[in-house]
């Protein structure tokens, strides 16, 4: 019906032109609906620029620098031509207007397009399908929209797909992420997002990536105040489970799964890879810290191997850390450990008959130590109690505090050797000790999730001063620190990665699997890591893959023998015809293939020492 360019066309940039009031300015309320951390969308935003647009509010030059430079990116000059890139197919489409339109897309059908950049490539096709509107938005390289889905100002990341009547709205959608049917509103996303169901619903939240929304999932669904200002932030890895109800302000640590049910309070979650349930026979909450390595390991392991697998991105702007232990989740063990540490303390006490506040924090962390590294098992017998968890005065309960704290001390030995071991195969040439020294210094304990990339803190605060300053005047310039980072990520982790192995020597030498003497808390080992000591670490770690291999096993088998699984095969032989065996599930058997490549890894590091 129209196909035409006005002569203020801004392409779904967040820009003026010439002659043009403030107030048409294209703004996205990204995280909270008061639009007090709206950001301008531009062609090339990915994930890490809105965050970083978004968090530091209260960098005021930071935040005015940013707009600055989108402006000048794009000028202010009337008068642009819509293109439709070379290879382009445009048909039986209603409204095409102020558009820009790459190479090689295919757009059939759609109803209303308009003030949008439509990025496509022969390597990365962009498709957008029947009764589709787009109004005011970035779509990047290879995404598919069909199906009468709606987006209205938004930013959609490479390889992203909106299907099935999918409302996006004043959000950030990051890369290789999948969302149907559902609304999702005032979001920031980070990439390898996936929300399925027609009844789920995001509102006002940060989401940092490989993250799941099952069915009936209301998150950030009421507001807790008199203002539309409240929000919901989760770390990579969140899963709410089938119709859970989660309200504003609530925060969660990483790999956090939370049961089917209504959560009608406010949540503060610190520990990672936890399961969360509300009792309500009980009416406690109830927590399990650990939970995936304990109990679902399968799915831990599955979710970061599809992280890359789906990743089908020619141009890797935006990078995406995949593996479920890095700097930040590590960093969210330490911490967890302490509050483990603080709260059997008080229970063991509380139980004695003795007053907590009558010793120190420091008091307190020795004495939990002790009680869940110790060979009697007291702390299963104690209640331990969450503190500042939930808002009600019924306090939350920890689940299997004893086997989660040893899981935790598990998972960080399992991250330490492994990012060192990486380290000393990019150094092939260097001698062990040579690159051991290389690796010394304090540990980094603050560590930023950059719209998918983990990056140290004070590096993303020298970024903010820079920017501030002028020293970085536009965006690519930007993208080129983003890239630095990551290009001193392998080091950084792996300094980060010999501070946490030290620590587990010294702090933490009595836990199980430990190749040295028990020193107790707060007492010092040397931060020099002999090839011996290593050698011994080398022999924990394969001793850490079988159990992650058998652990694979073990908890896709449950699905096996569950009778409730198998009520409905009049036999063996025709469950196995249907859904086959564990032994022939392809991720099982990638499972130990990867325990073989890892024996070899180790083998050869071996032989250097």
């Amino acid at each position: 019906d129209e196909m035409a360019t006005s002569n203020h066309a801004k392409f779904g940039n967040g820009i003026l032109m010439d002659g043009e009031a403030e107030d048409v300015r294209v703004w996205i309320d990204v995280m909270n609906e008061a639009g007090g951390r709206s950001i301008l969308p531009f062609d090339g935003m990915i994930p890490a620029d809105a965050y970083l647009w978004a968090s530091w509010r209260d960098d005021t030059a930071l935040v005015s620098k940013l707009a600055e430079i989108t402006q000048k990116r794009f000028g202010s000059a009337r008068g642009a031509y819509g293109v439709v890139g070379s290879g382009s197919v445009i048909k039986s489409t209603g409204i095409v207007k102020d558009v820009l339109v790459g190479e090689c897309a295919y757009i059939k059908g759609a109803n209303k397009l308009k003030n949008l950049t439509i990025n496509s490539s022969e390597a990365e096709p962009t498709q957008i399908g029947e009764g589709v509107e787009l109004v005011n938005g970035i779509i990047d390289y290879g995404c598919r929209i069909f199906y009468g889905s709606k987006a209205v100002r938004f930013v959609m990341g490479r390889n992203s797909s909106l299907k099935y009547g999918a409302r996006l709205i004043h959000s950030v959608l990051g890369d290789n992420s999948t969302v149907s049917c559902c609304e999702m509103l005032n979001n920031l996303i980070f990439p390898a997002h996936e929300q399925h169901h027609n009844n789920s619903f995001l509102i006002a939240s940060l989401v940092q990536g490989l993250s799941n929304m099952a069915a009936g999932a209301t998150v950030g669904s009421n507001h807790n105040s008199r203002a539309n200002d409240g929000e919901l932030r989760a770390g990579r890895g969140f899963w709410p489970g089938l119709c859970v109800t989660l309200k504003h302000p609530s925060r969660f640590a990483s790999y956090i799964l939370i049961a089917k049910g209504d959560y009608p309070h406010e949540l503060d979650i610190p520990f990672p890879f936890a399961l969360l349930n509300n009792n309500l026979s009980s009416d406690r909450l109830e927590l399990m810290p650990a939970y995936f390595w304990m109990h679902n390991m399968y799915a831990l392991e599955r979710n970061a191997w599809k992280t890359g697998s789906r990743d089908k991105r020619a141009v890797k702007v935006q990078k995406i850390e995949s593996d479920y232990l890095a700097p930040d989740t590590a960093e969210e063990i330490l911490r967890a450990l302490t509050l483990l540490e603080l709260w059997t303390a008080k229970a063991a006490l509380r139980a004695d008959g003795h007053d907590p506040r009558t010793l120190s924090d420091q008091e307190l962390t020795r004495k939990g130590q002790a009680l869940l590294l110790a060979t009697e098992d007291r702390v299963s017998a104690l209640e331990l109690v969450g503190e500042s968890l939930e808002r009600r005065q019924q306090q939350p309960v920890i689940l299997k505090p004893r086997r989660a704290y040893r899981a935790y001390l598990r998972m960080l030995r399992w991250y330490a050797i492994r990012g060192i071991m990486s380290y000393l195969e990019l150094k092939p040439a260097q001698d062990f000790d040579t690159a051991i020294a290389g690796l010394a210094g304090q540990r980094v304990c603050d560590w930023i999730n950059l719209g998918g990339q983990i990056v140290p803190a004070y590096k993303v605060d020298e970024l903010r001063r820079r920017i501030g300053n002028g020293d970085l005047a536009d965006w690519n310039a930007i993208h080129g620190e983003y890239e630095k980072m990551y290009d001193e990520y392998p080091l950084d982790r792996a300094r980060h990665s010999l501070a946490v192995l030290n620590l587990l020597r010294s702090d933490y030498a009595a836990a199980p699997g430990s190749s040295v003497p028990a020193t107790g808390k707060g007492q010092t080992a040397s931060s020099v890591l002999s090839a011996g000591d290593f050698s011994r670490e080398l022999d924990a770690a394969l001793d850490i893959r079988a159990f992650i291999e058998a652990q694979i096993r073990n908890t896709r088998d449950k699905d096996h023998r569950d009778h409730f699984r198998k009520m409905n095969y009049r036999n063996e032989e025709e469950q196995r015809a249907v859904i086959g065996d564990v032994d022939s599930n392809p991720f099982v058997k990638m499972a130990a293939t990867e325990t073989a490549a890892f024996a070899a890894r180790v083998a050869a590091l071996k032989a250097r020492l």
